[in-house]
């Protein structure tokens, strides 16, 4: 289980980042919290929210884009692996690969 913290939130902010996804915390009306640009791969999440709900928010969309695990440092597929493995992530693409 992961824990609801800062860290916690910038190393998905990185991998995200790392898959060319630009996030942006902003104030908005959106109805589940964030907005989804596809096109430009841009992320917008409500700036009110606390870390664990950005936390939340960030990988509920992770079940929604499609995260390439190849282009990834090693350190951020290590912690997006676990993620899968723990289950916060369940539609996912991962390929078993060697490292």
């Amino acid at each position: 289980m992961i824990k609801f913290t800062k860290t916690t939130l910038n190393k998905l902010l990185e991998i995200l980042d790392e898959s060319g996804y630009i996030t942006r915390f902003e104030k908005g009306n959106f109805i589940s919290g964030y907005a989804l640009v596809k096109e430009k791969k841009i992320i917008i999440i409500n700036k009110f929210f606390d870390t664990e709900s950005r936390i939340n928010t960030i990988l509920e969309l992770m079940d929604r884009i499609n995260i390439d695990s190849y282009i990834l440092s090693k350190k951020s597929k290590l912690f997006y692996r676990d993620l899968i493995k723990s289950g916060l992530i369940l539609n996912h693409k991962y390929k078993n690969e060697e490292e």
